[in-house]
């Protein structure tokens, strides 16, 4: 990272808050300023002391809040980056982890150049990331969903005689066979083979071609 400011200024951002600290150009450790709740208006007042926007070089590292706090940062003219965690330096030995700490090592750590930001994606391509990681979290439960109901079918021994799985004759099958109802079959069991069996509908799911 280039020296892009005066002050460096590293938060530990959480779900519920954010900690604070600052760097100065220069070599003198960098200092925790405070905590604040996960609050954007807070954290901007917060910010307003340590220096004016052109000032700050704002960092934090990047985890589930994802890039809403980057994004309305930059908003208001602020510099502020991501930084991957693997990017983190640690120091052999150091166990230790607050959320001080780790503000302050975030600070201090572009100041010397240590760190490089990751790409920031705009909001746009996130919604596509995010559609193309919901549908592979959808075909993967299908799969696991069809594996437990083959089992459940085969503890049973109800066999399908056709030759391909999960078609429309095989739905067909399913639909028609009455075996669940049988009293070896309890309640939990006749309770898991109708989820298993309603999780075979694409139509449930807002993703096309699922």
């Amino acid at each position: 990272m280039k020296e892009l400011s005066k002050i460096h200024v590293g938060l530990d951002v959480h779900k519920d808050s954010i900690s604070i600290a600052a760097a100065e150009s220069g070599r003198m450790p960098g200092r925790l300023i405070g905590k604040v709740t996960h609050d954007v208006n807070k954290l901007l007042k917060v910010l307003a002391k340590v220096g004016n926007a052109d000032q700050l070089h704002i960092v934090y590292e990047a985890g589930p809040t994802g890039f809403g706090l980057q994004r309305a940062l930059h908003s208001r003219g602020y510099l502020c980056e991501i930084i991957a965690p693997s990017q983190i330096p640690r120091r052999p030995g150091d166990r230790v982890k607050t959320d001080g700490r780790d503000s302050v090592q975030l600070a201090e750590c572009p100041r010397a150049g240590q760190m490089s930001a990751v790409w920031i994606p705009d909001p746009e391509d996130e919604a596509i990331r995010d559609l193309s990681r919901a549908r592979e979290d959808a075909v993967n439960s299908r799969v696991q969903a069809r594996h437990q109901l083959k089992g459940f079918l085969l503890r049973h021994d109800v066999r399908y005689t056709g030759k391909t799985s999960w078609c429309g004759a095989y739905y067909r099958w399913l639909g028609g066979c009455r075996t669940w109802k049988s009293s070896a079959v309890n309640r939990p069991q006749r309770s898991l083979f109708w989820l298993r069996r309603s999780s075979r509908t694409p139509s449930f799911c807002p993703i096309a071609g699922l």
